[in-house]
């Protein structure tokens, strides 16, 4: 099977084949949940998009020509009600129990869609690396998928009214649905027993074992010097209450991202392909030690910890944006990994405090190999993906596992 970049392909039909989207801004806001488990991107956290990043979205199973097929519905999300004035709405079948898309077929059309821009994606990451390399950063790319709810907000950017019809045409644009009008978001807290049905059930029958339970601090730091705004430590608490930083994470470089509103589901699909970097600049790792060592654990305090006044110049330079604990139980076998993950997440300066249950899995073995250049073994990683797709859709995207 030889690879065909997206701008070469040639469909069967009449239509062209989708082209990788336009560069876009350089920075994209994360979304991050709300204590309702609702989503919306403050200013603090940022994602950065590479500049020929695909972006797409389409259901499963696709539009047909019969209209009354489908319709959109309300899903209950305080937050968003509350910025827009609005629930924001899903896309749903009509009626649920006449129609459901088999694992096989679903996997095979999923994989289909998204295996030759992950190519093609990784080739471009990997020029730029190539091309612009940095020593003082260590970059591998990352193959996620996570599980939540393609949300629609009920009025366009123009202010009107979302149709059916309207968001037919965002997944007929394909990779030009960053013109569209639709705003969309993908949610990712899921019900806590949803967490309990997956340990309980799912593991064992996606073969996975029990790897760890951990508890971080991720500490998000500004820096208003440097080239890269924003950073993430990842820190575990010491017995005096301190936090030590285990690494720095840079801004993730998000390479290609598609979301599947999975209809017969409970649940929608998001595979997305970032290269993940850490900082090894040992001048400012110091002084961000520095920065976050000063802060201690306190429950009482507002994001959980609290930090006195600390060095004038690392003050001027540095300043904590926000801080999340995370505590979460990770599965996997040589080829997958799953994380079960409860967060809460306090944003400095607005006061805010979040709180989300999320489910996510690392490709691990498709991600090795692309980083190691095996992105040419085609039919391998072909059905690798299809492989990890299906055990996705047969045991992570439905509540009950019983």
């Amino acid at each position: 099977m030889a690879y065909v970049p997206p701008h070469k392909r040639r469909s069967s039909t009449s239509e062209p084949a989708p082209t990788p989207s336009p560069p876009t801004s350089s920075l994209h806001s994360l979304s991050i949940s709300s204590p309702c488990g609702c989503h919306h991107t403050p200013p603090s956290n940022k994602i950065i998009h590479a500049a020929d990043c695909v972006s797409r979205w389409s259901p499963l199973p696709p539009f047909s020509d019969d209209a009354e097929s489908v319709r959109l519905e309300t899903f209950p999300c305080y937050t968003v009600e509350r910025m827009s004035g609005a629930k924001p709405l899903v896309l749903a079948l009509s009626s649920p129990s006449s129609s459901s898309t088999e694992a096989g077929a679903a996997a095979a059309a999923i994989t289909e869609r998204f295996l030759p821009d992950l190519l093609y994606a990784v080739e471009r990451a990997r020029a730029r690396t190539h091309d612009v390399p940095r020593e003082d950063e260590e970059a591998k790319l990352c193959l996620v998928a996570r599980v939540g709810k393609v949300l629609f907000q009920r009025f366009c950017v123009d202010g009107s009214l979302v149709s059916l019809d309207v968001v037919r045409d965002l997944a007929e644009a394909g990779t030009e649905g960053s013109k569209s009008p639709v705003r969309k978001t993908f949610h990712t807290n899921v019900p806590s027993d949803f967490l309990d049905d997956m340990e309980r059930f799912a593991v064992e029958r996606m073969g996975l074992e029990f790897l760890s339970t951990k508890e971080h601090y991720h500490v998000k730091v500004v820096d208003k010097q440097g080239t890269v705004s924003k950073m993430s430590c990842k820190c575990t608490v010491q017995e005096d209450g301190k936090l030590a930083i285990g690494k720095i994470e840079l801004n993730q470089i998000q390479e290609l991202l598609e979301d599947v509103s999975c209809l017969s589901k409970d649940l929608d699909l998001r595979l997305m392909l970032t290269t993940n970097r850490v900082l090894i600049d040992p001048e400012v790792e110091n002084a961000i030690k520095s920065l976050v060592s000063s802060a201690l654990v306190d429950p009482n305090a507002r994001g959980g910890f609290r930090r006195p006044l600390g060095n004038k110049l690392i003050d001027e330079r540095f300043s904590i944006a926000g801080v999340w604990r995370t505590n979460y139980k990770t599965f996997g076998n040589k080829l997958l990994k799953m994380y079960l993950r409860h967060t809460g997440r306090f944003v400095q300066g607005s006061s805010t405090g979040e709180v989300s249950n999320e489910a996510s899995f690392k490709l691990a073995g498709i991600s090795k190999r692309l980083q190691d250049g095996g992105n040419q073994e085609v039919d391998t990683l072909k059905g690798m993906l299809e492989s990890a797709v299906r055990m996705i859709w047969d045991y992570a995207l439905s509540y009950h596992k019983s």
